[in-house]
């Protein structure tokens, strides 16, 4: 078995076979077996952590919401975020997946005060009325763009979003397009 963590570039999809003129995962300099699959996805507009394993045992450790394997995200939000949405989406918000109301369940949500990601390319569109500010959102379950649908919920759409940690997992300082194996000790934190 096989264990890889990537961050995801932008504009990048989380697969082997390029659509709609995007780059996917074989565009990276990396030469995987081909029974390697990517646990779970980030859409080609958000960035960061991706597990790839050949391990099919992984995917329910990661991607079942009773595992509790808490995802993190980075979010860059339009506007200048506050405590009464942060509250809004930790409590659990009302959003909409596959064309039915869904309440989503309590996350953790912050204002985040550590140090800035390097820009993207290509950069997150600047408004000089507007300001931007950035949070984490730690969610356990994981509907098709939910991080995005709960802050737009709460009135502070996403412009950029960072998938940092996985449970244990993290990203530490890999760079966009980066490739890591995981370490033994990250392996068993996961299946513990």
């Amino acid at each position: 078995m096989v264990y890889y963590i990537i961050n995801k570039p932008y504009g990048m999809l989380s697969q082997f076979t390029s659509e709609g003129g995007h780059k996917s995962l074989k565009d990276l300099d990396f030469d995987f077996a081909k029974d390697v699959y990517p646990v779970g996805r980030l859409d080609h507009d958000s960035e960061g952590l991706l597990v790839l394993t050949n391990d099919k045992s992984l995917n329910q450790r990661i991607l079942n919401p009773d595992a509790k394997q808490f995802k993190t995200y980075l979010c860059q939000v339009d506007g200048a975020v506050d405590g009464k949405a942060l509250w809004e989406m930790e409590r659990g918000v009302e959003i909409k997946h596959k064309g039915k109301v869904h309440f989503t369940a309590p996350a953790k949500a912050k204002a985040f005060e550590g140090d800035i990601p390097e820009e993207r390319e290509p950069p997150v569109r600047f408004r000089q009325s507007i300001p931007t500010s950035w949070l984490t959102l730690s969610i356990a379950e994981g509907k098709n763009r939910q991080v995005r649908k709960m802050t737009a919920a709460v009135g502070f759409p996403t412009l950029r979003l960072i998938r940092v940690r996985i449970g244990g997992l993290s990203l530490h300082n890999l760079k966009a397009g980066d490739i890591r194996e995981m370490t033994y000790q990250e392996i068993k934190q996961i299946f513990n």
